[in-house]
């Protein structure tokens, strides 16, 4: 068999059904990546749907932009969830499904009836995925949580403080779009267990700790000596050196690490003598005087234009390259030979532009089989497909 004939189509997980009760940013954002893999995610939405169908332009109301991203790969269905016979075809879905995600407070969804014990107990195969702000559990289980709150809980804000030490939040959401990405692996996970087992469960993914486990890698620091008296934070990540250098016509992003790299840098700087500083002749010595080196780094490429030392340096084989403005990506030359940008034709918004699925898979290769949808718009198609007649659906629907 060739390599082309053994592949599948749809992506990995082809044939795995999700219903998601997600809303906002984090959920949304972990189960488009479920779709992307290929997973049918069929999309509850409340009567006045999710609220980011209002945020950013849109040809058409309630298709907004920040949906847009978050929301391919999807079918919509709108279930008025305080009326039986919406939420009896919700159950009727869950009970045929692989996966079921939610973001909501995990009280909120227990007074639902939609707990992990009442699934399980109707369908034991399930995989019961939540994502909430903290630890399910413990005493701040039913607090709020959005991605500014645990940015600034996490100590991220702090880390991103500006000139005068003010804690800032990333402009972007740090904290949604990667505990999403765990959520969605999570799940991954589970269902390879489910393949080994026959067994479902359920999966809770805490904001708070999953934000502290990926910044803590290097900021932990004496701390994981258990000596955090002695600093906490990775010097080189905290000089305010360590952002892109100025050169005579913009700013190039520059990275070098072992001492190779950085006797290349100097080389080409002018400077091949700074390699014989005792500040910058080893890592244990550029680690220790992180400000020096950055500060010798600054001053050296301030020199010479973005062009010219990207010439110098790509020679060199030292990574490098130009900060982009977000305008500049759309022009950028490596992103237009990917095809990260895809312009495609979207049947209510007409002409829009898609961002390529990342991974790729040599054998079951995901794929973009839907655009974001309009609201509700496979309600009655899910529902006909879970065996209702016309007149059922109709009374689903409350019309």
């Amino acid at each position: 068999m060739t390599d082309t004939a053994a592949k599948t189509t749809g992506g990995p997980l082809a044939g795995i059904r999700v219903i998601d009760l997600t809303t906002v940013v984090l959920g949304p954002f972990g189960t488009q990546l479920l779709g992307d893999l290929g997973a049918d995610v069929i999309k509850v939405e409340i009567p006045a749907g999710d609220t980011t169908r209002e945020i950013g332009p849109s040809r058409t109301r309630g298709m907004g932009s920040y949906f847009a991203n978050l929301n391919r790969n999807k079918r919509s269905i709108v279930l008025d969830l305080k009326r039986k016979p919406a939420m009896d075809a919700l159950w009727r879905l869950i009970e045929g499904a692989d996966v079921f995600v939610h973001n909501m407070r995990i009280s909120a969804a227990d007074r639902l009836g939609l707990g992990y014990a009442a699934m399980a107990a109707r369908n034991p195969r399930i995989i019961h995925a939540c994502a909430t702000g903290f630890r399910q559990g413990s005493s701040a289980q039913e607090s709020p949580a959005y991605d500014d709150l645990i940015q600034g809980l996490s100590g991220m804000a702090a880390l991103n403080a500006g000139p005068d030490g003010a804690p800032r939040y990333f402009p972007t959401v740090a904290a949604d779009k990667l505990t999403g990405h765990v959520l969605a692996s999570m799940i991954g996970m589970a269902l390879f267990h489910r393949e080994r087992t026959g067994q479902g469960q359920e999966v809770h993914v805490p904001m708070m700790e999953t934000m502290l486990n990926f910044m803590l890698v290097e900021h932990l620091w004496y701390g994981t000596l258990n000596e955090p008296e002695k600093g906490l934070g990775y010097p080189r990540m905290l000089t305010p050196h360590r952002r892109p250098f100025e050169t005579k016509d913009g700013y190039l992003c520059v990275i070098a690490v072992s001492d190779v790299q950085f006797t290349k840098i100097f080389t080409a700087m002018g400077q091949p003598e700074l390699m014989q500083d005792p500040r910058f002749c080893s890592v244990y010595a550029r680690g220790q005087n992180a400000d020096a080196v950055y500060g010798a780094l600054a001053d050296g490429l301030k020199t010479k234009t973005t062009a010219e030392w990207s010439a110098a340096l790509t020679a060199a084989d030292i990574p490098n390259g130009p900060a982009n403005s977000l305008p500049a990506l759309l022009q950028d030359a490596y992103l237009k030979e990917t095809g990260f940008f895809q312009p495609t034709q979207h049947p209510v918004e007409g002409e829009v532009l898609v961002t390529a699925i990342p991974a790729r898979f040599s054998a079951s290769p995901p794929e973009i089989r839907r655009l974001w949808p309009t609201l509700g718009e496979h309600t009655e198609e899910v529902l006909r497909e879970a065996g209702y007649s016309d007149a059922e659906i109709g009374t689903i629907k409350g019309v």
